[in-house]
């Protein structure tokens, strides 16, 4: 589709290889989720690194209901998660962000 709209709209596209295209697809699906985007910035407010049961208080959802979240930003690698002990620290990737970043910038460019 992108390259379709590229076309349509006479405009050059980044050339982007398939993992360039599969970041995209991962990072935005994972954010298009309004509960994926309050966990990052809670982690984020916490200082970068949470454990999964503080995680888990600040939400009103049910654990499994988290651990999905957690797991789709994980898959997005938007965090990382490692074990403490018993306890599961997840960390924000704020490099995987520079993906958006780049998406966003190709709007800024002048187009023609």
């Amino acid at each position: 589709i992108d390259e379709y709209l590229a076309f349509r709209l006479n405009i050059n596209m980044p050339q982007h290889g398939r993992s360039d295209i599969d970041a995209y697809e991962a990072v935005f699906t994972a954010l298009a989720h309004p509960v994926r985007r309050r966990i990052l910035m809670t982690i984020n407010f916490e200082g970068g690194s949470m454990s999964a049961g503080k995680i888990a208080q600040t939400f009103k959802h049910s654990w499994p209901t988290t651990t999905r979240h957690l797991r789709v930003l994980e898959a997005a690698r938007l965090i990382r998660c490692k074990r403490d002990g018993r306890n599961q620290i997840y960390t924000i990737e704020k490099h995987r962000l520079e993906v958006l970043c780049d998406w966003l910038d190709w709007f800024a460019k002048p187009t023609g």
